[in-house]
């Protein structure tokens, strides 16, 4: 049963109970047992039955559900299709959302109990460590495997991995560390929580295999303390790994080789996501970024040289080294190996966790595997790559995920976040909501960064209150670049992102915004009026009791009227009108 913290946040510890209770009070021959997310988010909580006839995954299982599944299928054999929302026997409902997923970095997600260091080596687990002991690969034939798998750093910057080990390796230093940085901070991002929940061994194995590649004794898992399920399942991994020696003194036989792993809870700054702010924190410093070069693997933890990768990378190596680069490289485009995952949030039908081959478009893994926009709503937009990424319409979703193709749009591959927008989304609002955000993140070393945001965030909020001016637009373009340029991390350098990709995208929106006072999506609430819909109103009174500030007038069973000079645009009487006799225009 999927434990993970979406499951637990949608019911599935009683769920999880209610099995348990019946299975013991019944006496049962049934072994229940807990593992992650599948990805399938919005399906939880999700109990997958594994019996002599194939598999059945179970969606929106909740205490009702309990008794029918384990009446008609335990104990009579007869599966409930109308509930299951995948399997290897019957034609499901949802199966489209499986259907194009290439799961590497996700294999394990959902299919073993994280917290069993057996069931990770049931699946192939320290397989890849053992073949470079048992076959006396050296570090360089390592490194090497890396770069012919053409793994990029999936923590946004898109860096390949190999030569990021090379830097690190070729520097011949006594003490070198391995940083995984899982301070996963965008908002709607949950790719490397749901990695850390579900499958931690493999993202210590590959930590230890780059350990054994660059020659460092000591590696660190920085981790935002927001993730307590993640880090709970981190140190049981970790004491297991000790506790068969995969971690200590001369690992899996290889003389000379000790490593050990020390997780390092953050306090939740965005900006600690930057190396340079990661290393400073875990140093005992307050989280703030320092001028490169020199670059970590020059100068890293301790002035030590020091390879920094994310969890998503990080998992990826060990199924590299295990089936070949060859294997892996044969996903993906030519700039762009292997597979993605992404975030899949907002106005999406199902929302969850999907990893895809790098150059699926971007319509495709909407439509195809989110299911299209809620309520049948036309797409508008997507926010890719979080703060630091930027807004790509509706004409450009024919664009290839790869690193490239992203880039060329204005937007960046982040860490995978991926917030999709309908008709209904007030773009500017949106740009407002990220720029917030990051200005809020800002360290405040950066003059540019920490006092031009905010004079951005000035803007935009004037804007979306119906406040906007000529020469707005032009203002916010030429402060972006110059935030762009004058920063000296990489949270100031791309903090403008999504106001430049909306000017760029979606202009006339900013104008109907300071031109006409109007915002086109009827999002912005200054900008909304209010009236009443004659033929409609029957004089019920709802609006007029619920009115905060007295604006609307009328007798009882008779027309009402807003009075304009006085609505403060709160609302209250569209939601509280059951005739919908209220207009908002």
């Amino acid at each position: 049963m999927g434990l993970g913290s979406c499951g637990i946040a949608a019911g599935a510890s009683k769920t999880f109970r209610e099995f348990q209770r019946i299975i013991d009070s019944d006496k049962l021959d049934i072994e229940l047992k807990k593992t992650s997310c599948v990805g399938m988010c919005y399906k939880e909580p999700l109990v997958e039955v594994i019996d002599d006839t194939g598999r059945y995954l179970y969606g929106e299982v909740d205490i009702p559900r309990v008794d029918e599944i384990i009446d008609k299928h335990i104990r009579k054999f007869t599966p409930i299709a109308d509930y299951i929302v995948q399997s290897d026997k019957i034609k499901a409902a949802d199966q489209a959302f499986f259907d194009g997923q290439v799961k590497i970095s996700l294999r394990n997600c959902g299919h073993i109990d994280p917290e069993s260091i057996e069931e990770y080596e049931e699946r192939d687990g320290y397989q890849a460590i053992r073949k470079i002991a048992d076959s006396h690969m050296d570090p360089d034939k390592v490194i090497q495997a890396v770069l012919d798998s053409g793994l990029r750093g999936r923590g946004g910057g898109g860096f390949p991995t190999g030569m990021k080990w090379k830097f690190a390796r070729n520097n011949q230093s006594e003490r070198k560390y391995v940083i995984c940085n899982a301070d996963e901070g965008d908002p709607g991002a949950f790719m490397d929580r749901s990695i850390l929940e579900g499958d931690p061994h493999g993202v210590l194995e590959g930590m230890i295999i780059c350990g054994f590649a660059i020659g460092a004794s000591e590696g660190y898992i920085y981790c935002r303390a927001e993730y307590p399920l993640a880090i709970k399942r981190l140190n049981i991994a970790i004491r297991q790994a000790r506790e068969k020696g995969y971690l200590g003194k001369d690992v899996f036989g290889i003389s000379g080789f000790d490593f050990d792993i020390i997780i390092k809870e953050g306090a939740g700054a965005f900006v600690c996501g930057e190396e340079t702010a990661l290393i400073a924190s875990i140093e005992g410093a307050r989280g703030m970024p320092r001028r490169r070069p020199p670059f970590p693997a020059e100068s890293g933890l301790c002035k030590s040289p020091t390879n920094i990768n994310n969890v998503e990378t990080f998992i990826n190596i060990p199924w590299i080294i295990y089936h070949g680069p060859a294997a892996y490289a044969q996903y993906g485009t030519e700039k762009s190996k292997g597979t993605k995952v992404f975030a899949l949030t907002g106005k999406i039908r199902h929302g969850g966790l999907v990893e895809v081959p790098m150059g699926i478009s971007i319509k495709d893994v909407i439509h195809k595997l989110g299911g299209g926009i809620v309520d049948d709503k036309k797409f508008k937009a997507v926010q890719l790559g979080g703060p630091s990424g930027g807004c790509i319409p509706e004409h450009l979703g024919h664009t290839q995920v790869d690193y490239d193709s992203v880039n060329a749009t204005g937007a960046i591959m982040g860490s995978g976040g991926l917030v999709v927008m309908d008709e209904s989304t007030c773009v500017v609002d949106i740009a407002r909501f990220f720029l917030d955000f990051t200005q809020k993140e800002s360290c405040g070393k950066c003059t540019f960064c920490r006092l031009g945001t905010k004079r951005m965030l000035e803007i935009l909020t004037r804007i979306t209150e119906g406040e906007g001016k000529e020469g707005d637009i032009e203002m916010l373009e030429d402060l972006a670049e110059t935030i762009k340029d004058s920063s000296l991390c990489g949270l100031g350098q791309t903090a403008p992102n999504p106001v430049l990709t909306t000017i760029k995208y979606f202009r006339d929106e900013y104008e109907a915004h300071i031109r006409d006072k109007k915002c086109p999506a009827i999002s912005c609430k200054k900008l909304l009026t209010y009236t009443v819909i004659d033929e409609n109103c029957t004089g019920c009174m709802a609006c007029i009791k619920g009115c905060p500030v007295d604006a609307i007038e009328g007798e009882k069973k008779q027309v009402h009227k807003i009075i304009q000079d006085l609505c403060i645009q709160c609302g209250v009487c569209f939601t509280r009108c059951k005739f919908e006799a209220i207009k908002v225009s």
